[in-house]
């Protein structure tokens, strides 16, 4: 009965291991690519948590296209854990760790700025950034905003002002 015991005891810290840890080909990481914010760009994308937020940019009311392949290096050998496939504004985390993530931490990887004066190629004056995050004023630090399931995140840089449509076309995702 002991051997049972022990039997079990093991393969219950063989499965907690790779719950916490990760697989090792999930935890494979390009050798070539730094890690951004703690966030690293693995060979395979992470299944322990997988979510999707959607981000509209306007500037003085044009919207900015999010390229596709924020967050796949031009070698195409690894994945960071914050990316897109599109340029549709969804952002897809698919992390092989339970973690918060912020919209400053997308910046990061993107490259971009993100503050209260700048959105990416976007600039205004402090104060003529408006954001809206679930249809609701942001009034916060835009790096903060985190980044939770369906979050509908939109920044106006410069006028014209309007009030953002919900985003709900998330197509399975």
């Amino acid at each position: 009965m002991s051997t049972f015991f022990s039997t079990a005891r093991f393969a219950l810290a063989v499965v907690a291991a790779a719950v916490v840890f990760g697989s090792p080909a999930v935890r494979a990481q390009s050798a070539g690519e730094q890690t951004i914010d703690g966030i690293r760009c693995d060979t395979s994308e992470g299944a322990l948590f997988h979510i999707h937020q959607h981000v509209t940019i306007l500037d003085h009311g044009k919207a900015i296209d999010i390229p596709d392949d924020v967050g796949r290096p031009i070698t195409g050998e690894c994945l960071y854990w914050m990316h897109t496939h599109t340029s549709d504004g969804i952002i897809h985390i698919e992390s092989p760790v339970f973690r918060s993530f912020t919209l400053g931490n997308f910046f990061d990887v993107w490259g971009q700025p993100l503050s209260l004066t700048a959105v990416g190629p976007a600039r205004a004056k402090k104060g003529q950034i408006h954001i809206f995050v679930g249809g609701r004023p942001y009034h916060g630090d835009p790096r903060a905003i985190e980044m939770t399931l369906h979050a509908d995140i939109v920044l106006e840089v410069g006028p014209p002002y309007v009030k953002p449509a919900p985003f709900t076309n998330w197509q399975g995702n």
